[in-house]
């Protein structure tokens, strides 16, 4: 088995992964945040 020598992983597919969770937990809550007021206006 190889030695370990720390930062030669190539992990971009895990950066890929993590940018994309990040931009869908951002849409997310703004869709929750336009759901609540657009009940609130509407007053459900």
């Amino acid at each position: 088995m190889a030695e370990y020598k720390p930062g030669s992983m190539d992990i971009r597919v895990q950066e890929k992964t993590f940018a994309g969770f990040v931009k869908a937990s951002i849409w997310v809550t703004v869709a929750v945040i336009c759901i609540l007021i657009f009940m609130a206006l509407v007053n459900a």
